[in-house]
């Protein structure tokens, strides 16, 4: 067993983050098994897109990699910065998709359901995704950070460099108005046999 001083340290993304840039491979393979999938969930929220998510992910990763000889500890978490860099990554590619226009974007391919359960998932998926799509940007963000990445108010406010009763007036109008877009779609997307309040 190693008891080195590093071996108490290397279990911190910090911590893989400055072993990588001492030159450490398999630090950076820990830190990417612990945050790619993060990343990547957060930029398909943001995008949904599977293809345009992972290569905004590869990029969010990469970024981390170049910028790791220079990385401060203490100042931010390095999720909350990948968060942030993911998030900005993002707001790029949407607005390019905007100038480029709808109509020139491929269609996402649809997963083959294997079964009926797994088409309601979807259905369900495609539904918040739509709604998702349907808030401004930022309202969008912050929901996602918030309420399907976890992250508290402070940590949000960091990756979005706003206040955090920004945060929380961004999440409160998000969520009112998911609530409006998918009201009267009980039914359709499987919840018509839950009862109300």
């Amino acid at each position: 067993m190693d008891m080195s001083p590093d071996a108490d340290r290397s279990d911190t993304d910090d911590a893989l983050l400055a072993l990588y840039a001492e030159g450490d491979p398999a630090a950076a393979r820990a830190l990417s098994a612990r945050v790619l999938p993060r990343v990547y969930a957060h930029a398909m929220r943001l995008l949904g897109d599977a293809a345009a998510a992972e290569d905004v992910a590869q990029e969010a990763m990469l970024r981390l990699w170049r910028m790791a000889p220079d990385w401060r500890p203490g100042e931010a978490k390095v999720t909350t910065w990948l968060y942030r860099v993911t998030a900005n990554l993002c707001t790029d590619r949407l607005r390019k998709w905007r100038s480029v226009g709808l109509d020139e974007i491929a269609e996402p391919a649809d997963p083959q359901p294997s079964v009926a359960a797994h088409l309601q998932n979807r259905a369900r998926y495609d539904a918040l995704q739509a709604a998702l799509d349907a808030l401004p940007e930022r309202q969008r963000q912050a929901v996602v950070l918030r309420h399907i990445e976890g992250l508290s108010n402070p940590e949000i406010a960091q990756v979005m460099e706003i206040g955090p009763r920004a945060v929380e007036s961004l999440t409160a109008r998000g969520k009112r108005a998911l609530t409006a877009i998918l009201a009267g779609r009980r039914a359709e997307l499987g919840y018509d046999d839950e009862k109300a309040g």
